[in-house]
């Protein structure tokens, strides 16, 4: 008995294994990823002062409303934050239009075949920027429903980085027009925006990659604020994007990357 109780329970193993290994049917191609193995690439919440921060904000806050140290029966916070200042966040064209947008009304899927880059920034002026030469180059001519931009140079710093007044590397239009116009609806980025911090409010890439001018993307997103490691290699992956069903035009997001298995 006891024999055939660790026969079973290795069977089990071995099936547990196997269901996390899972072929996904993207158009003629069948892929296959481990759930069992996420790479997470965004930039966890703190409520403390290492936390990164954006757009002029101070950092997040938590206020203990109760708390089982002090003989509540649980613990029950309230937390203060803004989606795009404090971490990573996944935005849709309600971040810019005059009509009220939601992500949670836009985001409906949440599984993406995507593409991670990596570019060292181009300086111009006294800007650092991303060129569409830069992304031509390396996408090439690659079909990917998300595009993930990791920047050089890629230290731990940006996980605590205090950008505003910094003037960080951004994307020039010419960047989300060449995207938009691949049919890129997911773009993730490791800088608080994809624009120039101080533009006089053009806002030149949100409008060009959400194409403000012509029919509008409404399911099109952009994610900022990620965290690539260095040790995710540049190549294909499937993407899960998971936000947190806001009503409003940006959630704080966690996406996840899948490496694909030869």
């Amino acid at each position: 008995m006891i024999v055939f109780f660790r026969e079973i329970t290795s069977l089990a193993l071995v099936m547990t294994i196997k269901f996390m290994l899972t072929t996904i049917q993207y158009n003629s191609r069948k892929l296959q990823i481990n759930l069992a193995k996420p790479l997470d690439i965004s930039i966890p919440l703190r409520m403390s002062k290492s936390n990164v921060v954006a757009w002029y904000q101070k950092a997040p806050t938590l206020k203990k409303i109760r708390s089982v140290s002090k003989k509540h029966s649980t613990n029950f916070n309230t937390i203060n934050f803004n989606p795009h200042a404090h971490g990573t966040h996944t935005e849709c064209v309600g971040h810019i239009t005059k009509e009220f947008n939601s992500i949670n009304d836009h985001l409906k899927q949440f599984f993406f075949l995507a593409e991670v880059i990596t570019v060292v920034p181009e300086k111009m002026g006294k800007d650092f920027v991303i060129s569409k030469k830069q992304v031509q180059h390396v996408l090439g001519n690659k079909k990917r429903d998300a595009l993930i931009i990791r920047t050089l140079p890629n230290t731990d710093e940006k996980l605590s980085m205090k950008y505003s007044h910094t003037n960080p590397p951004y994307l020039l239009e010419e960047v989300a027009q060449f995207l938009k116009e691949k049919d890129i609806k997911h773009l993730l980025i490791d800088m608080p925006s994809i624009d120039k911090e101080k533009d006089d409010g053009k806002l030149l890439a949100h409008n060009a990659f959400w194409n403000t001018n012509g029919k509008i993307r409404y399911d099109a997103t952009l994610t900022e604020l990620i965290f690539v490691p260095n040790d995710i290699e540049d190549g294909e992956y499937f993407l899960n994007i998971q936000i947190a069903p806001f009503v409003n035009d940006a959630s704080p997001s966690k996406p996840v990357l899948y490496k694909i298995l030869e």
